[in-house]
């Protein structure tokens, strides 16, 4: 019997700063966040606007971080699961701490060894939908994609450049996303990813 498919979560009907755009997106992620420049993440848009962020404090690679948007109106909650075998990580949309454990993750990323899958660095699992971390270049953070099961490209990331030419730190990425792409879902999932690489 054929697998039947719940709806794919990018054809809901999501609030608007969830929503995907019909154009492809850039923003600049710094991999720290603005609360004295702790731990954490802080992504901008085109415009240099303050559109999502996570904070951690004082505390690096923690086991649960929410990504927000500027209000601090918390968008996705983030939890490492303990599994012996790998690491996985939850995501649970909209949801408020206490109410997390009795929700289904709106999607799952799972690391991958990298022995064994060369340059994928995790599987992420969003309802029935599957897609990847590539990395481009190296062991870091710096590059790397998000494809989908079809091998295209649905956001990618690289060291900023500025309009000048000068090459920011590897702390500073460009992030391009393609259009109707639900973005909090990619910025909860890069949020993973820099937590993976202990960049926050």
């Amino acid at each position: 019997m054929a697998k039947v498919c719940p709806q794919a979560p990018q054809v809901l009907s999501i609030p608007p700063y969830m929503s995907g755009s019909s154009k492809r997106q850039t923003y600049t992620i710094w991999m720290k966040s603005l609360v004295c420049h702790t731990n954490g993440c802080t992504i901008y848009n085109s415009n240099g606007d303050v559109v999502y962020r996570v904070d951690n404090y004082d505390k690096k690679c923690s086991n649960e971080v929410h990504l927000m948007d500027l209000q601090g109106k918390v968008l996705y909650t983030i939890r490492k699961k303990k599994l012996q075998a790998f690491e996985r990580w939850d995501g649970y949309r909209l949801s408020a701490p206490s109410k997390v454990e009795k929700e289904k993750p709106w999607f799952q990323v799972t690391r991958y060894c990298r022995m064994f899958m060369g340059s994928i660095a995790c599987q992420i699992t969003v309802d029935c939908d599957k897609y990847w971390i590539v990395r481009l270049a190296g062991k870091s953070i710096v590059r790397f994609r998000i494809v989908d099961v079809d091998g295209d490209i649905v956001a990618e990331a690289k060291q900023k450049v500025s309009s000048s030419g000068v090459v920011l730190g590897s702390d500073v990425l460009t992030l391009e996303v393609v259009p109707h792409m639900e973005h909090a879902l990619i910025m909860a999932i890069i949020a993973v990813y820099g937590l993976l690489c202990r960049k926050m």
